[in-house]
């Protein structure tokens, strides 16, 4: 048999599985109805569109990472499942091959079941993916196609495929890392600020975690912004990076005495705190407060991996600071304003896509075992975040062969 033969009977029989695979999944649908006729779901099985558009085919099973047990150890909490069928689009989805994942705070939150008490184990874990789409439904076809580079913010993308709903992906000109940056931690710095840091020229303007995946993008937006920036980080590694994208006071808090260095540099208090430590760190900012002054709350790391997910702070004497000084503090969770999510990612992109904007990405090249480069590298990566060794956004690459066959 010739190659184009064999080509041509791999395709039939990779159509008639994947064609009974359709009918499972779509046949509840069928039964609400009239004549029990399916819904418009693109029946991909005979076509080039269940091919990748670089010519390997959609293999029936994959891996990802579930969440197993309820824990703040993400290592106790999630299990690699090796074996686990590659979902199938509905008709407003996509079907996007993961090539780079992001890696949060928040994920340790998520696998401790903080966010939403109601689920239960197993469910998938991750936020935030930048892949190409393989597959996809008839009314997502209409603005995608396969091939095409998209970024999704979309629960379940610690895997090696997953189906995103065309509304919650974003059509990209390449699969970049430094987009990454942007879905969750770029969106979450230029919302939280622009809703509640009345940024203006001269302001003070603390960073926290300053280097960080969030951190750059406030310090970045609070500079364009002409306000005068300081940000904490916690190595001389840190401190110059913070200093290359334009922040004017870099204090090593490993080595440096931060609330010394505050009252003495700032003996008026700064004007905006962006806040995402916790712990001593929160006291500490709330104490530096000018009059006025605003504390953003986007996070609370250092309680995350605690069983109670929180750190003591000296809340009993909260309400008489914020009094003597008519201080403010604000709550910040990206979920309360989607509504802000395209029109603040659009500007973003724009800002990268110009080189306005440093998307510092952390792919862990310079962590003890080397770079992150698959889903059994996502445990590294979120040790390697909690022990605050990150300089940007933290991604996971997770490499495809394209000459992978069923």
């Amino acid at each position: 048999m010739g190659a184009s033969a064999k080509g041509c009977a791999v395709l039939r029989c990779w159509g008639a599985r994947c064609r009974w695979r359709w009918e499972q999944q779509l046949r509840p649908a069928w039964s609400g109805v009239a004549g029990g006729r399916p819904r418009p779901i693109l029946d991909m099985s005979y076509s080039r569109h269940f091919l990748d558009f670089q010519g390997s085919s959609i293999p029936s099973s994959m891996k990802k990472l579930v969440v197993t047990k309820l824990s703040s150890n993400f290592r106790d909490a999630v299990t690699l499942w090796q074996d686990s069928p590659v979902p199938l689009p509905g008709d407003g989805d996509l079907l996007v091959r993961n090539r780079f994942v992001g890696i949060n705070a928040s994920d340790i939150n998520y696998s401790a079941g903080r966010y939403d008490t109601s689920v239960k184990p197993p469910f998938d874990v991750g936020f935030e993916g930048i892949g190409d789409v393989v597959a996809l439904g008839l009314s997502a076809s209409a603005s995608y196609t396969v091939g095409q580079a998209v970024a999704y913010l979309s629960p379940g993308s610690f895997a090696e495929y997953t189906v995103v709903p065309a509304k919650n992906a974003v059509p990209l000109p390449s699969v970049k890392p430094e987009f990454l940056t942007l879905m969750v931690s770029g969106t979450t710095a230029y919302i939280s600020l622009k809703e509640h840091g009345e940024l203006s020229e001269g302001k003070k303007v603390l960073v926290t975690a300053a280097a960080g995946g969030t951190g750059q993008f406030a310090v970045q937006l609070a500079k364009k912004a002409k306000c005068h920036v300081i940000g904490t980080c916690s190595s001389d590694e840190k401190a110059g990076f913070l200093r290359s994208i334009g922040c004017d006071h870099s204090i090593n808090y490993k080595t440096e005495n931060v609330g010394a260095i505050l009252r003495k540099d700032y003996p008026e208090g700064v004007d905006i705190v962006y806040e995402s430590v916790g712990g001593k760190m929160f006291d500490l900012a709330v104490n530096s407060l000018a009059t006025k002054g605003r504390l953003i709350v986007i996070g609370f790391i250092s309680g995350y991996q605690t069983p109670t997910g929180l750190q003591p702070i000296k809340a009993e004497l909260l309400p008489v600071k914020l009094l003597k000084k008519s201080a403010s503090i604000r709550g910040f969770f990206l979920n309360h304003y989607l509504s802000e999510y395209p029109m603040a990612l659009k500007h973003l992109l724009k800002m990268c896509e110009n080189g306005e904007l440093v998307c510092e990405v952390d792919l862990g090249n310079l962590s003890p075992e080397g770079k992150f480069t698959s889903l059994e590298s996502v445990f590294r990566a979120v040790d390697y975040m909690y022990m605050g060794k990150n300089i940007g956004k933290i991604v996971v690459e997770l490499p495809h062969s394209v000459n992978s066959k069923l």
